[in-house]
């Protein structure tokens, strides 16, 4: 009888694993999450509703081979990333995501830029908020009207030397697909006064230049502070910058499904679109703010700008090797 049953010498062996597995199960529930995204490229409301909990991570997609931003990107539980830094990371690495959320829950556009992509990594990309770009003008007033109708406005003699333009090879190369001049490629980069996606607000203010093609949520705040600053959406649309969440792990499901529910907030939807940031999902109220007939360009696109606005669809390298080949003989005299 004595045999068969536990010793006090076990009985306390098996309360002392008990306590651990407790105080091991509360440091587990405690413990910080974290989220690496490149901070400077997001508005100030979407970090400040993170959790706090969360502990984010800055992080340079552009410089992602560097030791500090692998081990950032090697340690986080999720990533905040841009669709034109995706080829930069390894999709083996994160989780399926689509069986967390209803494909209904994500608007037409959302769906179908998702579908453009392999299934490997459309299964685990979760689209969180599409920022349009808009050009930014100083001073130059008497070229709103023409900015607001097209992209030629670009091509202006004023203009020449004194544009900044992303860093982006093909988003340029797609701006000069909308205007009507022959050879607008060369004659667009014969207007630039340097390619800046970080710092273009800063040139733009303090040097010679005129025109900064840029997301919306990195320039609104300079508005309230420089009254030489014109924001314009183009009626024939603008190029579209995609954002995607990632997770590592499974154990995080919940703490995101659980995140996702914020969004649906209309306080929360207002105050992401005021500052740049629309949200991808079919939420009645998330879509209102693309319908926008207003004119006061502060507040966003129109809903006849985005209508025509276009995003980046993956490319093979075929398509790559073109766009580069097309972009290196536009430098040609």
């Amino acid at each position: 009888m004595l045999e068969k049953s536990s010793t006090r010498r076990e009985f306390l062996e098996y309360g002392k694993l008990s306590i651990l597995f407790l105080l091991n199960s509360c440091s587990n529930s405690s413990k910080k999450i974290t989220i690496s995204l490149e901070r400077s490229f997001y508005p100030p409301y979407l970090k400040d509703i993170f959790p706090d909990r969360w502990k984010q991570e800055n992080i340079n997609f552009s410089k992602i081979m560097q030791e500090k931003n692998k081990k950032i990107l090697s340690e986080s539980d999720f990533v905040l990333i841009n669709d034109g830094w995706l080829n930069s990371i390894n999709f083996e690495s994160f989780q399926n995501l689509n069986n967390l959320f209803s494909k209904d829950k994500f608007d037409n556009r959302s769906r179908e830029f998702l579908n453009s992509f392999k299934e490997n990594q459309s299964n685990k990309l979760l689209p969180i908020g599409i920022v349009p770009y808009v050009v930014m003008l100083k001073n130059n007033k008497d070229l709103i009207p023409d900015a607001k109708k097209s992209w030629d406005f670009l091509l202006a003699e004023k203009l020449k030397g004194k544009i900044i333009f992303p860093e982006s090879p093909r988003i340029i190369m797609s701006i000069a697909k909308k205007i009507s001049k022959k050879n607008s490629l060369s004659k667009l980069k014969g207007q630039a006064i340097l390619f800046d996606d970080r710092n273009s607000m800063n040139w733009l203010i303090n040097s010679q230049a005129a025109v900064a093609i840029i997301p919306f949520s990195q320039c609104l705040k300079y508005l309230k502070v420089d009254s030489r600053l014109s924001i314009i959406f183009p009626d024939k649309g603008v190029p579209l910058n995609w954002n995607f969440l990632l997770s590592k792990s499974i154990i995080n499901n919940q703490i995101l499904i659980d995140w996702i529910k914020c969004f649906e907030n209309s306080s929360t939807i207002d105050k992401l679109a005021n500052q740049g940031w629309y949200l991808p999902f079919s939420n009645e109220y998330s879509q209102k703010k693309y319908n926008i007939n207003s004119e006061n360009n502060h507040y966003g696109p129109s809903k006849v700008c985005w209508e025509n606005s276009w995003s980046f669809y993956p490319i093979n390298n075929k398509e790559k090797f073109n766009l580069e080949n097309l972009w290196e003989k536009s430098l040609a005299p």
